[in-house]
């Protein structure tokens, strides 16, 4: 007998959705762990050297600041270069950018490790293409032509004109009297704003797994966002001559180590790969870019083709699919399913039912990618995913599996559990030590910790209440973007906000909003803008009553950090994305900027 979530094997069907279904809820199941995001250690005290830049000259000063600007953006990456050119656009001249690191980039200044690359499209990916007048030279761009647009923007924009590079923000406050923020920084910095844009990013604090022993290794050892290539030798296209005749660890096994790992491979006297859940590997399908193509793109092109992308991966139909990669595969099979007559229940439940099909078939496909190109099958059946496949950030790479048919590579396999401890000379798992000259954490970014951690710093609102205190029962704002007393302040995240799959667009439409409101509160005169308590707390009903339409998805995930490492029920469903989409949610922005009252702010 099957259950109401059960169903026995159709003819139609090459797999067993009850038997795939029990085996995901074993694989998550051996991977939960009691203390959730506390496994890992935070990168400050005596692992703050894992933040070096290793991109700058140590011991840069500069005279401290005192003035004022009318807008100042925190963050160089993609939301801070999309918030300064849509203030410019708008006829925004008083900008100041500030960025910890030596030049714009973010994500694409910091991490430049072997094999970088953007894993959505290019065309999609890049912000502000038709802007630059600029079409990157292949479907997935690596990580320096990324990097030179980042920079490229900053000129277009001038956005390099007043710019505070290897400024670190140590303290924002609010002044009520002044109506002004002031910025203080690593430089002694005083300076004041009238609007403050926070664009820190949701990938930029690297963390570090809380292994035991991980202070004691002796070797070599460093973060994959601060790449050492002084010890490694080569660049990002690889060539890491200073790895031979060593013995290399890598710790993770997502989407940067997926990059990694054969240009280590291919140098390292011997790699061992720490695994303690497989990574989604697909084809990646790389050609340049045609010429003629370039010429053809209208105007619009790159909105429309964002849109497109976006709405697929969300699962929204289209009449084409103009991307038609690996993304939006999930979203074809779904639709030929229909187009077959597989599918004839259109409820949510039918639609659900169809789509879980339709993913198990995709995932059917990728363990079968690894059967047919990983020689050994113990390491192969080690490789394979068991979940859903946008439970964690689907890979896409050539190089990744093959490199473990080399004599000179190991997968160590950890079962879920994670690597046991460390020593001054390797890495232990089940009780077995791998001695390691140098240690490599492809351990990615904070992201379900506090606001204010991740930022690295935090903000003091109007009488004297800290951003931190706000949101210690919850976040707590106005489409993501407005805190009830930070008045003037404007923040570009995740949370409570549309989530998409290239994050660049969610950012483009935060800036195109956070102008709109600047450019209406320039109209009006107003000394400040902020969102009143009711509208607020509206805004948080909703995220939480749309919150129930992903919960059930996340919930049966296996651990990551999409789902705050398997503890979703942990995460206050006032914390996580708006359930009902971006698509909604930007229809909701777009409502809201057509009504032209601004509604829920308060213009004083």
């Amino acid at each position: 007998m099957t259950t109401a979530n059960e169903e026995a094997s159709t003819p139609e069907l090459s797999f067993d959705p009850n038997k795939l279904r029990r085996k995901y809820r074993e694989e998550r199941d051996r991977r939960l762990r009691d203390d959730g995001n506390e496994q890992y250690v935070e990168v400050k005290g005596k692992f703050a050297h894992y933040l070096d830049d290793p991109y700058v000259e140590p011991g840069f000063t500069r005279a401290p600041l005192t003035d004022e600007v009318e807008v100042a953006v925190i963050g160089g990456g993609f939301g801070g270069l999309l918030a300064g050119a849509r203030l410019r656009q708008a006829g925004f001249e008083n900008i100041r950018m500030i960025d910890p690191a030596g030049d714009f980039g973010g994500t694409w200044y910091w991490n430049r490790y072997p094999g970088i690359a953007c894993d959505i499209e290019s065309y999609t990916y890049l912000p502000l293409l038709e802007e630059l007048e600029y079409v990157p030279k292949e479907k997935y761009s690596y990580g320096a032509e990324i990097l030179a647009h980042s920079q490229a923007i900053g000129r277009k924009f001038d956005l390099y004109r007043d710019v505070c590079f290897q400024t670190r923000v140590e303290d924002l406050r609010w002044d009520d009297a002044s109506a002004r923020w002031t910025i203080s920084t690593n430089h002694g910095d005083r300076m004041k704003a009238r609007f403050l844009c926070l664009a820190t990013g949701p990938l930029n604090r690297p963390k570090l797994p809380g292994i035991p022993g991980i202070e004691t290794f002796k070797g070599h050892s460093f973060h994959a966002s601060r790449w050492d290539y002084a010890y490694t030798g080569g660049d990002s296209e690889g060539g890491l001559t200073g790895l031979n005749g060593k013995r290399v660890g890598i710790i993770g096994t997502g989407a940067t180590s997926v990059q990694i790992v054969p240009h280590v491979g291919e140098s390292a006297e011997h790699l061992y790969v720490f695994q303690r859940t497989p990574s989604s590997i697909d084809v990646k399908d790389n050609p340049p870019t045609d010429p003629e193509w370039a010429k053809s793109l209208g105007s619009g092109w790159h909105q429309h083709r964002m849109d497109n992308f976006n709405c697929l991966v969300s699962g929204v139909p289209q009449q084409e699919d103009l991307v038609n990669d690996g993304w939006t595969a999930l979203i074809g099979k779904l639709l030929l399913s229909v187009a077959q007559g597989k599918t004839n229940d259109f409820s949510k439940e039918g639609l659900a039912k169809a789509a879980e099909l339709a993913d198990f078939e995709k995932m059917e496909e990728i363990r079968a990618r690894v059967d047919s190109i990983v020689k050994d099958p113990k390491t192969a059946e080690a490789l394979k995913p068991y979940y859903r496949q946008f439970c964690k950030r689907p890979c896409f790479h050539n190089e990744y599996l093959e490199t473990f048919n080399r004599p000179n590579v190991t997968l160590v396999d950890t079962h879920g559990k994670g690597v046991e401890r460390i020593t001054e000379t390797g890495v232990v798992v089940d009780g077995k030590e791998y001695e390691v000259d140098c240690l490599i954490y492809a351990t990615g970014f904070e992201v379900g910790t506090d606001y204010s951690r991740r930022a690295g710093l935090d903000l003091v609102g109007r009488g004297g209440i800290t951003l931190s205190e706000k949101w210690a029962g919850g976040t707590r704002t106005l489409h993501g973007m407005h805190v009830h007393d930070f008045p003037n302040c404007f923040i570009m995240s995740n949370a409570q906000a549309g989530f998409t799959a290239s994050y660049p667009h969610l950012l483009n439409e935060q800036a195109k909003h956070i102008t709109y409101i600047l450019e209406q509160a320039k109209e009006r005169g107003a000394r400040t803008v902020e969102v009143s308590e009711q509208a607020e707390q509206e805004w948080i009903d909703t995220c939480i009553a749309k919150a129930r339409d992903v919960g059930d998805f996340f919930e049966n995930c296996t651990p990551g950090y999409y789902n705050n490492e398997g503890k979703p029920t942990e995460r206050s469903a006032q914390d996580g994305f708006y359930g009902g989409g971006s698509v909604e949610f930007f229809g909701v922005l777009d409502a809201w900027r057509q009504e032209g009252n601004l509604e829920g702010l308060e213009v004083k």
